[in-house]
């Protein structure tokens, strides 16, 4: 039996977050992992394992496209997948260590294991090595997600494949179909158009990227994708999987009529589900909502006692910062302190080339909402650091409220939009109008100059655009 303040199950960034914030804070802390390697989903499946692949075929295009910037020999060039998923796992297991170096500075003792909810004030960890009980004032779920599997095409990891999957394939399938247009599609879709596989992504909505984008936007990102020779399906329904003459084909629907694709991969990104397996949460009385993900109040307390949760096992985007975020608030509140989540900015980004990227209301949301609104839009072919650096395709769209001018929500479609986003959130944190943008100085020449010239546009005040 061993005694803590807060003990974390599940190292993905919401929890070894928290332990890390927890343990700077003065608390005792244990945090429990099931898996040989810290960093969940997100450091070993998913978001930095798609990045390094992402980053990888980006270069290998740069160069391939290069023989106008004076490259000599790139139509000769190759490409080598396993050096690239060598280069992949080579960043996981340094983020790996760096995680385990981290925890270890603020005395967080790591328990391996699978993290069970015993009785109150108890977590039970199985192991092959034997059962250990760890006695606790708290308790923090941090289990995270897994890829929803469509019930009439089961993963089979050869034809039907989940993300986890596709950032693996040791070759570059010829015909690759991904179900869903979200990012998880979007990007790993790219990973592998950009070696050479045709890829057709087919979508039951009539557009890309989600609901967090506004109409204009999407269409910007799917024209820039189906240049890259991305093809796109869009509102058709998925209806399961042929198999004829050692050979799969992806069988839908769309207005009745029905439709097939032939695959030698069939990539299901539809979304992600609250991982609650092997938790206890039914036997321990844990209140889980009707999608499964466990229910929470305003401070990520739970229906048990000294018991809370964070991240993609409860309600809320499912993005790795929004758990780091709640990790660290809960740290703060269980350390007498006031954490706090500003739900309301929270960006959005599909790491392709050019990037998506979005925060706070859509224009769409706005107009829902009977806000009225004033929109500010600026060309990245006006940008002197895009032309100048091939990323000319997309624009940022600023949403202010006609009224106050206040900044309510901020989209793009542009290469860096990932980073540029963040200024956004900054100044919306603070409450900040299209006014603040516009008389913010912005270094030159560069593209998040874009960001500026769209805020000046909301008054019809760009400089540098009709």
């Amino acid at each position: 039996m061993s005694q803590f303040d807060l003990v974390v199950i599940g190292s993905g960034p919401g929890g070894y977050v928290a332990a890390i914030k927890a343990g700077q804070l003065g608390l005792k802390v244990a945090l429990v992992e099931k898996d040989n390697s810290l960093g969940g989903t997100c450091l070993n499946v998913g978001c930095i394992p798609s990045k390094a692949l992402l980053h990888s075929t980006e270069v290998y295009q740069h160069a391939l496209h290069g023989k106008k910037h004076g490259l000599v020999g790139t139509e000769k060039l190759t490409f080598d997948v396993a050096a690239m998923l060598a280069n992949k796992d080579k960043v996981v297991a340094q983020l790996n260590m760096g995680v385990g170096a981290l925890l270890k500075k603020r005395n967080v003792e790591i328990v391996r294991g699978l993290g069970r909810l015993a009785k109150a004030g108890e977590v039970l960890v199985r192991s092959t090595s034997g059962d250990r009980t760890l006695e606790t004032k708290n308790i923090l779920i941090a289990t995270g997600s897994v890829p929803i599997e469509l019930p009439f095409m089961k993963f089979d990891g050869e034809t039907v494949i989940s993300s986890d999957h596709g950032i693996s394939l040791k070759a570059v399938p010829e015909k690759m179909v991904v179900v869903g247009a979200g990012a998880i599609g979007l990007e790993l879709g790219s990973v592998w158009a950009r070696l050479g596989s045709q890829v057709t992504v087919v979508e039951m909505l009539p557009s890309i990227g989600g609901p967090s984008y506004d109409a204009d936007v999407a269409k910007a990102a799917q024209s820039a994708f189906e240049k890259q020779g991305i093809k796109f399906e869009l509102g058709a329904k998925v209806t399961g999987v042929k198999k004829t003459s050692g050979r799969s084909a992806l069988t839908a629907e769309r207005d009745g009529k029905p439709l097939e694709f032939a695959a030698d991969k069939i990539l299901v990104a539809v979304g992600r589900k609250a991982n609650t397996t092997g938790l206890g949460a039914q036997e321990a009385g844990l209140k889980l909502d009707e999608r499964g993900r466990i229910v929470i109040d305003g401070h990520f307390q739970t229906n048990l006692p000294g018991v809370y949760a964070i991240g993609d096992v409860v309600a809320g985007p499912m993005l790795a910062h929004k758990a780091e975020e709640e990790g660290v608030a809960v740290a703060e509140n269980l350390a007498g302190k006031h954490g706090h989540v500003n739900y309301a900015i929270i960006p959005g980004v599909i790491y392709t080339d050019p990037e998506v990227a979005c925060v706070g209301l859509s224009e769409a949301d706005a107009k829902a909402k009977n806000i009225e609104v004033l929109i500010g839009k600026f060309q990245l072919a006006g940008n002197g650091r895009a032309i100048a650096s091939d990323g000319t395709a997309g624009f940022v769209k600023v949403i202010a409220c006609a009224k106050t001018d206040k900044l309510l929500g901020v989209q793009m479609v542009a290469k860096g939009a990932s980073e540029m986003i963040a200024a956004a959130c900054a100044h919306m944190e603070y409450g900040g109008s299209a006014e603040d943008v516009a008389r913010t100085c912005f270094a030159h020449p560069t593209v998040s100059e874009s960001f500026k010239e769209a805020a000046m546009a909301v008054s019809k005040t760009s400089i540098h655009s009709l």
